[in-house]
């Protein structure tokens, strides 16, 4: 079959990595793509946000799968999107409706959400405009940390940990009144802080059934030991040692059999990946952080080639309601990503450096995701913050850090930065 990811980032490159593989995938393209996702299919040149184009590219192609990647094109209705036309209507689309993507585009939507179906989370209270004062007081008398999320996307940026209550205050006020986040910012969730390790677990439904993909850890600081400003993600690393079967038991019973349930009682049209972010506190008590309707990234790139099925065949089973016939068989190699970013991110960077060492072949047991690159004539260039990211397998984390560092070592771009902590707390 003719198959279509909607994208641009390492997710994307990963994932037509993977299906790119499958005997079942004929011709596949990738919009808008990058450099590596060229390595593996056509590039088209249309924005995520272009839906009118992407129709026209399903019809001109002759598509029967189509892979959204990113969250703004989920949030704004693109599945709806599809369906609503007769000529993309038969399509298999392996993403959200716009009503089901509010668990990701609005943060009160997650939070009642799980609040009805009795989901653990942190305690909350939502303010606006209209309530402003009321909210000034309710973070006067907060227990610190408090911490303060815009209701809608925020390009990763719309969570705030504030230590202290002047910090609090001022952030609510540089939301609400001075639209710090725009609209996304126009509502906040004021929120308890947990104390705990952060998790990502990842389910892909198909409406009815679902299945679990390999759990991940990441890490979002810039610096090495957690230090400096939050990123978009600089590694993340697969399995988590200490998520055990009792845990993950757990996790099953009390977040995602009730989330999965939760969408089908609500009627609402789920057929994609479900982003667990959780927090597990007191040792071993899970509680939803945040939900996501797509693959995290980096997490994908240690997900995705840590899973030994034919992807398409997985999503092919999505289409029909069939998940529950598919048997997931996961990689028990340990796998690190690293990210390798522009310097001066998250801040101002700039773009266009040449990257040399990628003609050459990866060493043995490592893979190389492109994220913000692009192709100039015959070479390579930098075109984002996040630019590549080194995927490596070992026997445990430490020795899938250290094959992933080997590697990194033979890439090179003007500037370029990367941790060289991944893992560090399991080594």
């Amino acid at each position: 079959m003719n198959i279509l990811i909607v994208g641009a980032g390492g997710r994307e490159h990963t994932l037509a990595w993977k299906i790119k593989q499958s005997p079942l995938c004929n011709e596949l393209f990738i919009a808008p793509g990058n450099a590596g996702t060229a390595l593996c299919g056509s590039n088209l040149q249309i924005e995520t946000t272009d839906f009118e184009g992407l129709r026209k590219a399903v019809v001109s192609n002759k598509i029967e799968l189509i892979i959204i990647g990113p969250e703004e094109p989920l949030v704004n209705g693109i599945t709806d999107y599809f369906n609503l036309h007769a000529e993309t209507r038969h399509v298999n689309v392996i993403g959200p409706s716009k009503n089901a993507s509010q668990l990701e585009g609005s943060k009160a939507f997650a939070k009642s959400f799980m609040e009805h179906h009795k989901i653990p989370t942190a305690k909350y209270t939502g303010f606006t405009m209209e309530n402003y004062s009321e909210g000034v007081d309710y973070i006067r008398k907060h227990a610190l940390p408090v911490v303060l999320k815009a209701d809608g996307l925020a390009a990763g940026k719309g969570v705030l940990i504030c230590q202290s209550h002047i910090e609090a205050l001022a952030e609510f006020e540089l939301m609400i009144m001075r639209s710090k986040f725009g609209e996304a910012g126009k509502k906040v969730i004021v929120e308890e802080f947990l104390q705990g390790i952060e998790v990502s677990v990842f389910a892909l439904s198909d409406g009815d059934n679902y299945v679990l993909l390999p759990e991940a850890k990441d890490y979002k600081r810039i610096g090495d030991g957690d230090k400096g400003l939050n990123t978009g993600g600089m590694g993340a690393v697969s399995p988590i040692p200490f998520f055990d079967a009792a845990l993950r038991e757990k996790i099953n019973r009390t977040i995602i059999e009730p989330t999965i349930a939760g969408l089908k009682m609500d009627e609402l049209d789920y057929k994609g990946f479900i982003f667990f972010g959780l927090m597990i506190a007191n040792g071993n008590e899970p509680f939803v952080i945040e939900y996501n309707c797509r693959l995290g990234d980096p997490e994908t790139e240690v997900v995705i080639p840590r899973l030994k099925n034919d992807l398409v065949e997985i999503f092919s089973a999505v289409g029909q309601r069939k998940l529950n016939e598919i048997n997931i068989e996961i990689d028990e190699r340990a796998a690190a990503t690293i990210v390798a970013v522009s310097g001066g991110y998250p801040g101002e960077f700039k773009k266009g450096y040449v990257i040399s060492g990628l003609e050459n072949e990866p060493i043995e047991d490592s893979l190389v995701f492109h994220s913000g690159t692009l192709k100039e004539e015959e070479k390579i260039i930098t075109n984002g913050g996040r630019v590549l990211a080194v995927t490596a397998f070992g026997a445990d984390i430490r020795e899938a850090s250290e094959v992933g560092l080997y590697m990194l070592e033979q890439l090179y771009f003007e500037d370029m930065n990367f941790r060289s902590d991944i893992g560090y707390e399991f080594v």
